[in-house]
């Protein structure tokens, strides 16, 4: 049906509240589960490339300032600190917030573009998304098993100049909304995030060669009008893998987001 109900406005006490309960929740997970969090960098040159990608960090947004996107470098440099070179050893899961922890001022981390209830909005660390995008479109071209992933419940940008399909990407929110894989295969990766002058950078590396290759698909993309007069946009993410031999697919991910803007303007180029 597709159907989305209209989005509520909620006291900022009781977001505030729900928020810190859900991250204490969290936390309580982390200390009493039994699963294995990835948490130690390798010592050994993983030398087999799985896939790699690449994001402009500068991103001129309309009524968003510039500073803003500076200081989404700042958080981005000081968060890929904690990532860069992690080794996921099979039966691994990886955390991105485990690993990363709490973006507070006392850690260096800025104020930078955060979205709340559909809204533009500011908080300290704002930014990180485009990490959680970035290693979400990484991550989904390898063996690695994608067991925890959100999506904004609101589409707020226009497609313009979109290099990735709709949805394509993580949302991230300490500490609740996280991004998480599972390595269920035999081999060890590691992930290598770097900045350079204008992109966020990343590439996942096997100690093995891996013999598949992987392929992800958008498919039955729809835009349509809610009873309450606003627009959904809504699709389903398909990974293909190729073994050389045989194709198999599954979906990874399906998407339902209300559109913040007029979904018949034209998209132009820069």
């Amino acid at each position: 049906m597709n159907e989305i109900e209209k989005p509520k406005q909620r006291g900022q006490l009781r977001q505030l509240l729900g928020k810190e309960y859900f991250i204490l929740k969290r936390r309580y997970h982390w200390v009493f589960t039994d699963r294995k969090y990835a948490n130690t960098t390798s010592n050994t040159s993983f030398t087999h490339s799985v896939f790699k990608h690449r994001s402009l960090v500068l991103r001129p947004l309309k009524d968003v300032d510039m500073y803003l996107q500076e200081n989404k470098r700042t958080n981005l440099s000081i968060a890929i600190k904690h990532l860069h070179e992690i080794e996921i050893k099979p039966n691994e899961y990886f955390s991105l917030w485990k690993l990363v922890g709490r973006p507070t001022k006392r850690k260096g981390y800025l104020e930078g573009l955060v979205l709340k209830s559909g809204a533009i909005d500011r908080d300290i660390g704002g930014g990180l998304c485009q990490l959680g995008n970035l290693l979400f479109w990484v991550f989904a071209h390898s063996p690695l098993t994608i067991t925890e992933r959100y999506r904004h419940g609101f589409d707020v940008f226009p497609d313009v100049n979109r290099k990735v399909p709709f949805g394509a990407g993580a949302t991230l929110s300490y500490n609740y909304i996280d991004l998480q894989v599972k390595n269920e295969t035999e081999h060890s990766f590691i992930i290598k995030l770097w900045l350079d002058k204008t992109h966020l950078n990343g590439e996942l590396f096997s100690n093995n060669e891996i013999k598949e290759s992987y392929k992800i698909e958008e498919r039955n993309h729809q835009i349509k009008q809610q009873y309450w007069g606003g627009y959904s946009r809504h699709n389903q993410i398909f990974k293909i893998i190729n073994t050389g031999e045989a194709e198999t697919e599954s979906m990874i991910v399906e998407n339902h987001a209300i559109m913040m803007y007029n979904p018949f303007l034209q998209n132009k180029k820069e």
